[in-house]
């Protein structure tokens, strides 16, 4: 569980958009034969691949982007928690993307190998040393902190392996559900207080501001009664009563019954969430990958808090 919450604690440094991804002659990568070099959005300097017909990724939300992004048949191997992506094959060969054996990624021969910022958290000898120095192209794409940077995050795979033009459709039918949860945001006259569990018992954690979440949580018309925090935070029960919400959302699928557990706490039945039996399970994918899937965790929470509000 801590290595798929590790996942949502990576912090995304955008790049300018792709000013390198042209020749001389002003030609655009996707018709120009030779290597381009540019950065990817750690700063790290690539050297694009002339095709992408093999494709390795080894970080969920970028496999959940490929895979609406129409490329699952190019995947040629994903990482363990890639599993949970809907269409992905069941055949297809898995890494630990903590400890991915080196040698036989490079083996794969694959023209490109998307990873996550998250598999070199806390310094250290980069782990896809030995690929990039096999020629392959290594390319890490780091959670991003708000939908601005999910946005970005989009564009800047499509543009690698030649998916812009479905990757804009992507950025623009998620923008247009956004603004019909906003729109009608604008009738909550009373905002609910919310606390959004994203890790059980015995280790409580949510989050603050400056993650894409709590942005979602603002376009709904709620409050986060942690939003003082910034960033993944462990929490105390006491902070919890303490801060009394009116709802309580969860999104921890690795127990049984969740929302259940939640209601039977002891000592939580002063909370008005608990008295109301206002309790409700988040897509877990949904809203911890950040990828344009947000979107149906929005849509989840807005009907939840707000039923009258958010009909359709």
């Amino acid at each position: 569980m801590k290595k798929r919450i590790v996942i949502l604690l990576a912090v995304l440094l955008i790049t300018s958009m792709f000013a390198g991804c042209q020749n001389n002659n002003g030609d655009n990568l996707s018709d120009n034969n030779q290597s381009q070099m540019t950065t990817d959005l750690l700063g790290n300097e690539i050297v694009l691949p002339t095709k992408t017909d093999k494709i390795i990724s080894l970080g969920t939300s970028n496999t959940d982007i490929l895979v609406d992004l129409g490329l699952t048949d190019h995947l040629i191997a994903i990482d363990s928690y890639s599993t949970s992506i809907e269409g992905i094959p069941e055949n297809l060969l898995q890494f630990d993307m903590m400890k991915p054996d080196t040698e036989q990624i490079i083996a794969l021969d694959a023209d490109i190998v998307f990873v996550t910022g998250m598999s070199n958290i806390g310094g250290g000898e980069d782990i896809f040393k030995p690929i990039r120095d096999a020629g392959v192209c290594v390319v890490a794409i780091p959670s991003a902190n708000s939908i601005d940077e999910i946005k970005k995050s989009i564009l800047f795979i499509g543009e690698l392996v030649n998916e812009a033009e479905e990757a804009e459709t992507i950025i623009k039918s998620m923008e247009s559900e956004i603004d019909k949860v906003k729109e009608a945001s604008n009738s909550v006259t009373t905002k609910k207080k919310v606390y959004f569990e994203i890790a059980s018992e015995p280790t409580l954690c949510t989050f603050g501001q400056d993650t894409f979440i709590n942005e979602m949580l603002e376009i709904v018309g709620a409050e986060n009664v942690f939003a003082q925090q910034s960033g993944w935070v462990n929490v105390s029960e006491e902070s919890i009563i303490n801060a009394n919400p009116d709802v309580i959302f969860t999104n921890c699928d690795y127990t049984e019954d969740p929302t259940g557990k939640i209601l039977k706490r002891n000592g939580w039945e002063s909370i008005q969430a608990i008295k109301e039996k206002q309790v409700y399970y988040i897509d877990k994918n949904a809203s911890s990958l950040s990828t344009h899937n947000i979107v149906i965790a929005l849509k989840q929470m807005a009907k939840a808090l707000y039923p009258e509000v958010y009909k359709d």
